[in-house]
């Protein structure tokens, strides 16, 4: 099993200073946890999915500082370098490395989803922006719609929302 109290670790380590992004990632972390367990993901899949529920906006100070934005797009193209960092020196397999360089990539991208993984990752992090964002009963019923797709997910927007 790999090292996900570790992971956590390293990623507070490294947004040190950042309390709001750290309280982030691990309310992500909490719902994949929870919908992929739900889902009876492996337990390869689920792993992979940890530590890209841990990592995704690893690329936001980095974003900010070359673009000026913590924009989805720029936490995409400058978030694999750091977790690929990250995951090496904490010996995580090639495969996985590259598979949540791949999910930090691609996690404000709704199209061409193609793993649960990919889909959990989704699904949680919109569960926390919503809250984080305050976003409108409305809001919240059209992203569910379009892109949620667990039967966990579902159920756990609609009982948190209230929609």
């Amino acid at each position: 099993m790999l090292s996900i109290p570790q992971l956590i670790q390293a990623a507070i380590v490294f947004d040190h200073g950042d309390a709001k992004r750290i309280h982030h990632f691990l309310k992500v972390y909490a719902y994949a946890d929870i919908i992929g367990r739900l889902e009876e993901l492996p337990a390869h899949t689920q792993e992979t999915l940890a530590a890209a529920a841990v990592l995704h906006d690893i690329g936001i100070h980095a974003a900010e500082k070359k673009y000026g934005s913590s924009s989805g797009k720029y936490q995409e193209l400058e978030g694999p370098a750091p977790a690929r960092n990250i995951l090496t020196v904490l010996h995580y397999p090639i495969p996985v490395i590259d598979r949540v360089c791949f999910l930090i990539a691609h996690h404000h991208t709704y199209d061409q989803v193609d793993g649960l993984d990919y889909q959990i990752l989704l699904e949680a992090d919109f569960l926390v922006n919503a809250y984080e964002d305050d976003l409108p009963p409305a809001a919240i019923q059209t992203f569910c719609q379009r892109v949620f797709k667990t039967k966990s997910g579902i159920a756990l927007l609609q009982a948190t929302y209230n929609i």
